[in-house]
């Protein structure tokens, strides 16, 4: 009996050890439940989470004595002793301030920001919950030093620190590690691939170069954004959000966004999650409609008429040429030339919303499988996300993006010291088409342009000799090429639209066709347990590209192109302490990058940090970046009725050749010409026009445009956070110095003769090479191009930001900030030359809020400023005036449902805005939610 009672007691002990509980309640300062809060075992990855009333329950393997550390985003960590089985552990969290919030990206390991050796942005749990705007995403605008630019209803392009396109090459999004870019586009596609709301976990944003750490397109701004692990964040959580959205154009509309996020942990080794979000709204309408020539000018008051969001209306020619054509084929009278004036006429265009139905959609769905083999911070991931959706995009055309996927796969091996992670990037186009392709082809195919022109003469002709006035003349002119023209939603029109839109060849059609890839693999290993005198991290990257869009976009027609890069980068990081006051934070970091297509890289950065007395902290930095030329840049193979667009690689002309007609008949009927035309053997086109106009050759320069390499940044930051009294305040400076600029050029080829045979950049025009090729410009024997290379000219740019927070009227968070952003560059003395800067010089954000205004109940308040600025794109160049948005929101707690409502809107004043040139006006959107669970 004593045996089996010793038996017993010792089972019984065991039994102890293994099921200590702990419970209790986590309250903030208020005496407010604080739901998600981080409950774990120090030392350990065992944990849990406090529930929407601020309970928890954990159950550990270990016997007492041990300590568990609770802590939650924006509150200051407490440590409590675990001395008995089962205890009761209650905690009250203090709100602590921004500066006590961790970031990661920065450093590539967990800091306080108070402590960053850079500038950083951070948006928690908190600002995600209690964001004004009508997405968390678009809640990052109210950063300081954030630009916004709005595509469209469901696409949105950050920028930081000027230079912004919306295929914004310059910009690295990350998603949980991933780099979320369509390799189709090769740029950032917003949130159309990012996660759920009820899913994200932080957003980070580092403005400026980033090259050091994190590679060659981190040239202007990095944004990190993390989801929840289900480790820690388990249950079913979900939100509705249902509203509308007003613009003049469009009219109210109906919005709806609705997600959820279910994740479970089977046991301390495995847990799993799965997420999706759909989205559905009605696009900003484009209604731009001044000519993009003639300011105030429309069609009835110009013949030549091209409206910025019409379509087609650029298809123009000289009206005297088709009637000496006309007259020379016998098709118009003897001496009728004489009656037709020297001018230009353009067709009639298609509106934008005549070529799309502003359907925007968004389907999204993410799924994650995380183990755990040791039960410690060891963790494999894999990682699944689909997207799929409809939207507008503007780059150097109007896009009309439907039914377009992209999807990631991850395998990821960390824990809190490494990592090691590979994933692969895969879009397809869908029924995408390029709507100011379609237009001009939706004209030729219902009518050939040679023949519409050929009847507006002839009807010019016979109402001049009829004794019509010019005026007259040219309206009935325009009638009768008119004839026949299928009318909106007749069944021919939708034929011929059909035909338009998923045709692949830009010479009849306007469709993408796209199945590209990137294969990217990167590793990280940070010695600071192996290595006391500083923590140093090693880490490098590889990344493939594989693109593969039959022929249609890219210069592929003879299979995928594939090329590589490869990066590697240490850093080092060490504090000092001065004296009991002072502590001095060293970070130097070098990155060496290799293209297969380019020299090699170093990218230095350096900083130091100085805290005083825990309060204050001044730090500096140099950062250098580059950023290697995009996919388009390189391998672009676009042949369009008014030109080819054709990448700056060096064997682009292995890869591109098409053939060509050819006029002169002391020449073979058909010449190929390929790709490296373009760089080897060109014209300047402004020299060509110059030429064509004066009849003189000495007005032709050589073009021959320089292939592409990468682009350089150097950049010197300083910066203050600290607090002083009751305020908290976050402020820095910046000067970027810019060279090799990617920038486009417009060129003419000739398709025989050799424009520069002496290679001296001149033009000698005693050679018979080069005379043969000026016959050839003669004889309209010529390939006009759009090149990419690099511009000798230098730029540079500075600015400063500072964000002041504070609590006023006891608990109400009020918090401002400024940006100040300035391009340094002659544009006088360099009026060929476009930086797309296209950023305001000065912002002003404010956000007044409570979170607890009575019990359960909270409000925000955002308001923004923008100044006006000039807007330079391939699609069009104008001013964008100056715009304020109010934005608001009140939100409901409701604890025996563990729910939440809000109510907001965007946009309040109604005062439609855009920001950038030929983009729909921004209305305004309302809308009520309903959020559960979600911790």
């Amino acid at each position: 009996m004593k045996t089996l009672f010793k038996t017993m007691m010792l089972f019984c002990c065991a039994f102890s050890f293994a099921q200590t509980t702990v419970k209790g309640k986590i309250t903030d300062n208020n005496g407010q439940p604080l739901p998600g809060a981080n409950i774990i075992v120090t030392g350990t990855t065992t944990g849990t989470i406090s529930d929407y009333d601020g309970n928890y329950t954990l159950t550990i393997e270990q016997d007492p004595p041990f300590t568990i550390q609770i802590s939650s985003v924006g509150f200051e960590t407490v440590n409590q002793e675990v001395t008995t089985n089962p205890q009761t552990i209650d905690v009250t969290l203090v709100e602590g301030t921004e500066l006590d919030e961790v970031v990661i990206s920065a450093s590539r390991t967990p800091e306080r920001i108070f402590e960053s050796p850079v500038t950083v942005e951070r948006f928690g749990l908190k600002e995600i919950k209690n964001t004004a705007s009508a997405d968390y995403y678009g809640g990052l605008e109210n950063l300081k030093g954030v630009d916004i630019n709005t595509n469209s209803l469901t696409f949105k392009s950050i920028n930081t620190r000027g230079f912004a396109t919306f295929a914004n090459t310059r910009f690295v999004q990350l998603v949980d590690g991933m780099d979320n870019s369509a390799p189709l586009l090769n740029f950032p596609m917003g949130n159309l691939l990012g996660f759920v709301e009820t899913d994200a976990q932080s957003v980070e944003l580092l403005p400026g170069a980033s090259s050091a750490l994190y590679g060659a397109n981190a040239f202007n701004g990095i944004l990190f954004m993390r989801s929840k692990n289900p480790f820690d964040h388990q249950g079913i959580r979900g939100y509705f959000k249902q509203g509308i959205t007003s613009q003049d154009a469009a009219g109210d509309n109906d919005y709806t966004d609705f997600g959820i996020s279910m994740a479970h942990k089977f046991n301390d080794k495995f847990a799993a999650k799965v997420n999706f979000g759909y989205t559905k709204g009605t696009d900003w309408y484009a209604t731009n409609y001044d000519d993009k020539d003639m300011p105030g000018g429309t069609r009835e008051s110009n013949i030549n008429y091209d409206g910025v969001n019409v379509y087609g209306d650029n298809v123009t020619t000289n009206i005297r040429d088709v009637a000496l054509t006309l007259e020379g084929l016998g098709l118009a009278p003897a001496g009728a030339a004489a009656l037709v004036p020297d001018v230009n006429v353009s067709r009639t265009g298609y509106k934008e919303e005549e070529l799309t139905d502003y359907n925007a959609e968004s389907i999204k769905a993410d799924w994650g499988l995380y183990f755990r083999p040791w039960e410690n911070d060891f963790e494999i991931q894999y990682v699944g996300k689909v997207a799929s959706g409809s939207t507008i995009y503007q780059g150097a055309q109007r896009y009309r993006i439907d039914n377009f996927s992209l999807q990631q796969h991850k395998l990821e091996i960390k824990n809190d010291d490494f990592f090691i992670r590979g994933y692969v990037n895969s879009d397809k186009a869908g029924d995408t088409y390029v709507l100011d392709v379609a237009g001009p082809n939706l004209l030729q195919a219902w009518k050939a342009h040679d023949v519409w022109f050929g009847e507006y003469v002839a009807e010019y002709i016979g109402q001049t000799l009829g004794g019509a006035t010019n005026t007259q003349a040219h309206d009935a002119a325009r009638i009768a090429a008119e004839q026949g023209r299928p009318e909106l939603g007749s069944d021919e029109f939708n034929r011929l639209y059909e035909q338009v839109t998923s045709d692949t060849d830009f010479l009849t059609g306007s469709a993408l066709k796209d199945n590209s890839k990137i294969y990217h693999g990167d590793a990280n290993y940070n010695f600071r347990d192996k290595i006391k005198f500083a923590e140093i991290q090693v880490g490098g990257s590889y990344r493939t590209y594989r693109l593969n869009s039959f022929g249609t976009i890219y210069a592929d027609a003879n299979g995928p192109i594939t090329y590589s890069e490869l990066g590697l980068y240490t850093q080092l990081q060490r504090s000092i302490e001065l004296n009991e006051s002072l502590e001095l934070k060293l970070t130097g970091s070098l990155r060496y990058d290799k293209s297969e297509l380019f020299d090699a890289f170093f990218s230095p950065r350096i900083s130091a940090g100085l805290t005083v007395n825990e309060n204050h902290n001044f730090r500096a930095s140099f950062q250098t970046g580059f950023r290697n030329p995009d996919t388009q840049s390189l391998y672009i193979g676009l042949r369009t009725a008014l030109g080819t667009l054709v990448g700056g690689a060096e064997d682009i002309g292995d890869l591109y050749e098409r053939d060509y007609a050819v006029n002169n008949p002391a020449q073979p009927a058909v010449l190929p010409q390929n790709g490296s035309a373009a760089y080897t053997n060109s014209f300047f086109k402004n020299s060509v026009d110059n030429f064509a106009a004066s009849s003189d050759p000495n007005a032709l320069e050589v073009g021959n445009s320089n292939y592409v390499k990468p682009e350089q940044v150097s950049s010197f930051e300083v910066g203050y956070r600290g607090k002083i009294k009751k305020f908290i305040i976050d402020a820095s400076a910046y000067y970027s110095s810019y060279k090799d600029f990617l920038a486009n050029e417009t060129v003419v080829a000739p398709l025989y003769g050799n424009v520069d045979p002496n290679g001296d950049g001149l033009i000698d025009l005693t050679d018979p090479q080069t005379q043969l090729a000026v016959d050839a410009l003669l004889n309209k024997d010529v390939v006009g191009y759009q090149t990419y290379t690099n511009s000798e000219e230098k730029v540079n740019s500075y600015g400063a930001a500072v964000q002041v927070s504070t609590k006023v009227l006891g608990d109400f968070d009020l918090s401002a900030n400024y940006t100040y952003a300035k391009m340094d560059f002659d544009i006088k003395s360099n009026p060929d030359f476009r930086t797309n800067f296209n950023t305001p010089e000065h912002k002003v954000k404010a956000s007044f809020g409570n979170t607890e205004l009575f019990k359960n109940f909270g409000f925000n308040l955002a308001w923004r400023w923008s100044d006006n600025y000039y807007w330079e794109s391939s699609f069009g160049d104008g001013e964008i005036p100056a715009f304020h948005v109010v934005d608001a929101q009140i939100n409901y707690r409701i604890p025996s449902l563990k729910s939440s409502i809000k109510v907001g809107g965007t946009n309040l004043l109604q005062d439609e805005y855009f920001t950038a040139f030929g983009t729909g006006y921004i209305g305004s959107q309302y809308y009520i939610s309903w959020t559960i669970n979600n911790l």
